[in-house]
């Protein structure tokens, strides 16, 4: 159920089940399924579809005609772009093999799960099972077969990683042996592997 205060345009399609938080907004022709939870200050864009069960932090942007199927989880300030996919079959199928239709007993559904700050690309598909790691960013067009490390830049089909960003989501540049730097913030980050990423402490 929407809280008082929330916005939810008259073409959106809301599920009295869902719980929208006050300072949400739901756009034109919007679909909210049964049990989603839409967090503070979340814009769902339109034609977007957020799917039964979903959970959606607080301070996040779901773009136009998105698809987030369930069970994805997104934290706080993860922003979807226009059109992407997060798919929740791993082994996709109509039928079973002996023709009948497959029914929701049929097969299991498992999630996408986005991590704070995380942003997803323009028309990128994340292929479930799969984890976006912090303040990490998929190029648009990305296809994500595997789990991205926190603030991770990853492109491609399938993605795969070609550089660093930061919170303030540029990419950052190698200052020293090991030692990534914001142009934004000149906030500084430490490469512990080709894999993982952690935020300097500033002094």
């Amino acid at each position: 159920m929407a809280s008082p205060g929330a916005f939810i345009h008259e073409t959106a399609d809301v599920a009295t089940s869902s719980q929208i938080a006050s300072t949400a907004k739901i756009w034109h022709y919007a679909q909210v399924r049964e049990g989603a939870k839409i967090g503070s200050n979340c814009i769902v864009g339109r034609g977007a579809y957020v799917g039964t069960g979903v959970e959606v932090g607080d301070n996040c942007k779901i773009q136009n005609y998105a698809l987030v199927y369930e069970p994805a989880r997104l934290e706080d300030g993860v922003f979807i772009g226009p059109a992407v996919v997060l798919t929740n079959d791993h082994f996709p199928r109509a039928i079973n093999p002996d023709g009948s239709p497959k029914s929701a007993h049929d097969w299991e559904p498992v999630g996408v799960h986005i991590l704070e700050g995380a942003s997803i690309g323009a028309s990128a598909t994340c292929v479930a099972p799969v984890t976006i790691g912090k303040w990490a960013l998929v190029g648009s067009g990305s296809v994500v077969v595997k789990d991205v490390p926190d603030f991770a830049l990853v492109v491609g089909s399938p993605a795969r990683r070609v550089g660093w960003v930061g919170k303030a989501g540029e990419p950052l540049r190698k200052v020293g042996d090991g030692i990534w730097e914001c142009p934004v913030s000149q906030a500084r980050y430490f490469e512990e592997s080709p894999e993982k990423l952690v935020e300097m402490e500033l002094k």
